[in-house]
């Protein structure tokens, strides 16, 4: 490592860069670090170490190699960072699905969106506004999402253009995914969507983004994935979910919520071609009913 740290945001600086020279071991206590901040503010060291299915001297090795002489000097700039920053703090969903009725189940399948949007939205703003500007700068707009991440960027896709039309979508339809990928240039932006598992062509994507010099828009659920570790810009968002399925309604919002940020920036110009291109659904029978 660089040497210790003296902030929280040098803290995750350091971990997700130097992540991948991590051992498997401290990967997994590094990769908690960065999901879980709140709680290694407000929980004991053993405690932290059994949510994040590590031995304690682990955590007191990993905080050596940080270059802290023991875990409670990297205990503390989590705390501080708490401090500084209340409003980041939410309480996630812990309870697992009820083994009750199918009312009890899906009481607890709301109440986890529901945390799932409230954690999304703690620390989404600020990287929603630098997501914005990236996109912006950009010549063209590449979506990449495949499986489950493939609704959020239909989303993305459908919303966007319309009031910007270059912005394409990564393997879909007839094209394959190498088809699609020739079309990014050094001046696009490349937004690549993916959570655990993370998918083999959301990072086949990301490698050619890379290569290419793009600009790289990470949607992904924590700051020790892949993707995250290689983007210019990165929205995390929760797909927490007591089903056998990874919810994808945080993922929904952020794109929703990015959108909103980009016509609300693009003025008059933006309002005119969202007004034509609606206007043009109409005059082709999208809708059932009639403007």
């Amino acid at each position: 490592m660089a040497g210790k740290a003296r902030t929280y945001t040098e803290l995750v600086d350091q971990l997700k860069t130097g992540f991948e020279r991590l051992s498997p071991q401290f990967q997994v206590a590094a990769k908690f670090l960065l999901d879980q901040p709140d709680e290694i503010a407000v929980s004991s060291m053993r405690s932290v170490a059994a949510q994040a299915k590590v031995q304690s001297a682990t955590l007191v090795r990993l905080a050596q190699h940080m270059g802290f002489t023991g875990w409670p000097g990297l205990k503390a700039l989590f705390v501080e960072w708490l401090r500084a920053s209340p409003t980041r703090y939410a309480v996630r969903a812990k309870s697992l699905a009820s083994q009750g009725g199918p009312e009890e189940l899906l009481a607890e399948l709301f109440r986890t969106q529901r945390s799932n949007i409230d954690l999304t939205a703690a620390g989404a703003p600020p990287s929603l506004l630098q997501a914005a500007r990236l996109l912006e700068g950009a010549k063209n707009v590449h979506v990449a999402g495949f499986r489950a991440c493939h609704p959020i960027a239909f989303t993305l896709q459908y919303l966007y253009r319309f009031f910007r039309w270059n912005v394409n979508r990564v393997g879909v339809g007839d094209s394959s995914l190498e088809m699609g990928v020739r079309a990014i240039e050094p001046d696009d932006a490349v937004v690549i969507i993916s959570f655990a598992p993370y998918s083999k062509e959301a990072l086949t994507v990301l490698e050619i983004a890379r290569r290419k010099s793009c600009k790289i828009l990470a949607l992904t659920d924590s700051l020790a994935s892949p993707l995250a570790r290689s983007a210019d810009v990165t929205i995390i968002f929760s797909a927490q979910s007591p089903s056998f399925f990874p919810s994808i309604v945080s993922g929904i919002a952020v794109v929703e919520a990015l959108i909103e940020v980009l016509a609300s920036r693009g003025g008059p110009k933006t309002v005119r071609r969202i007004e034509q291109a609606e206007q043009q659904m109409f005059d082709l029978g999208s809708y059932a009913t009639k403007r």
